[in-house]
């Protein structure tokens, strides 16, 4: 009886033992890096050097007129750039949801950057451009690069502006840039090597 006794002790100990370790919280996984931006060296060519700015929470508040209010502000950040010169740029970052979400949102962006001169001129009669596609970089799951360049004949005023849209998972990642100027004097190769890094290092 005493053997049968301590037998059933041992096995209610090792119950409660058992429901004691249930009871104790897993440990949280840790919480993934938040995506990587671009550096200001790792801008296209200027002959003044490039500054970056800050990373800052949420959209931008004005600019990115081809884009603005399609990416949501929560899980974006931007940072922006600037040389001495005439010349700046942006970094958009969102993260999304979920893959499906992400993938939705570059095709958005995409449409958006496509018909955003057609939009421009509807705005102000008086501007005059021209929009291509200037095809896609083969990284993670693809970028696309566009350029814009607009004019006001009456005032002689010319700006180029590119701009890239590229996925890594849920990480989408804007890329604009812009300086008085025309197509010819952009720096196309170098401005989708940058498209190229900032998706590279998204993750």
């Amino acid at each position: 009886m005493r053997t049968l006794r301590t037998t059933l002790l041992t096995a209610a100990a090792a119950g409660l033992a058992v429901t004691a370790l249930a009871q104790v919280p897993a440990a949280a996984a840790p919480a993934p890096a938040p995506p990587k931006f671009l550096s200001a060296g790792q801008l296209p060519a200027s002959l003044t050097p490039w500054t970056a700015g800050p990373v800052r929470q949420g959209v931008p508040a004005e600019g990115s007129v081809c884009t603005s209010g399609i990416a949501p502000a929560a899980g974006t950040r931007h940072r922006d750039f600037r040389t001495e010169l005439d010349t700046g740029a942006r970094q958009t970052i969102t993260v999304a949801t979920t893959t499906a979400q992400a993938e939705a949102l570059a095709a958005e962006l995409r449409s958006a950057l496509e018909t955003c001169l057609d939009r421009l001129k509807e705005q102000d009669p008086g501007l005059e451009g021209e929009a291509f596609y200037q095809g896609r970089v083969d990284i993670e799951e693809g970028a696309h690069v566009y350029s814009i360049d607009t004019s006001y004949p009456e005032v002689g005023s010319t700006d180029i502006g590119l701009y890239s849209v590229g996925r890594d998972g849920r990480a989408v990642t804007v890329v604009e840039w812009g300086q008085l100027g025309e197509l010819d004097g952009a720096p196309l190769e170098g401005f989708k090597k940058t498209t190229r890094t900032a998706v590279a290092k998204l993750y």
